[in-house]
């Protein structure tokens, strides 16, 4: 899992029940991802459990220039419903979110999003989401 040295916050909890993540990808297409607590994905970006190890495990192409340690702001994304599923953002996030375009009030960053499994969860990956950087110089 991605770590930052500098955020002191306790990471969120794991989703404790099953529920389905619904993406909304750039081309309105949309896609659903049964999450199962039991089989969480092990990736190294992103909280256990967060939106973006969840997209990364299933094949879903999102932005993450830091790795998932909530260090810049490309891995944003909107929250179309389920918002309240997972803990407010931390400081460090808000921070973070400051630097991303087009922030409204449902955005996130998908490497700090955990949903609880309370309910389903439906995000929209914005269409500008792409990386500053290229890895294939």
């Amino acid at each position: 899992m991605g770590n930052n040295p500098y955020i002191e916050a306790d990471a969120p909890p794991p989703p404790s029940k099953a529920y389905v993540l619904t993406v909304v990808l750039a081309d309105g297409s949309e896609v659903d991802i049964a999450v199962d607590p039991e089989e969480l994905p092990e990736a190294d970006d992103g909280n256990y459990g967060s939106v973006l190890s969840i997209l990364l495990a299933n094949g879903v192409e999102i932005d993450h220039t830091c790795g998932g340690v909530c260090a810049c702001s490309t891995c944003h994304v909107y929250i179309e419903s389920g918002l309240s599923s997972s803990p407010d953002p931390i400081e460090e996030e808000e921070d973070q979110l400051d630097f991303a375009p087009a922030v409204q009030h449902n955005s996130r960053l998908a490497c700090q999003f955990v949903p609880n499994g309370s309910q389903n969860v439906k995000v929209k990956i914005p269409d500008w989401n792409r990386n500053e950087v290229s890895e294939d110089h």
